[in-house]
């Protein structure tokens, strides 16, 4: 039995509740992504990098 067909079972204020959560979660984690994404690479791995080429 998947996960998926268990959640239909609880009563809508837990579905909700568990809803928040994984908004919250995944708000959280593109946070962390985009702060990521946008760091500065280190001019030391950018010299190893050219020197790859």
């Amino acid at each position: 039995m998947r996960s998926g067909d268990e959640s239909s079972k609880k009563p809508p204020a837990a579905r909700a509740k568990v809803q928040s959560k994984d908004r919250d979660m995944g708000a959280a984690l593109r946070t962390v992504y985009e702060k990521t994404v946008e760091e500065a690479i280190p001019p030391e791995m950018l010299d190893l990098l050219g020197k790859l080429d």
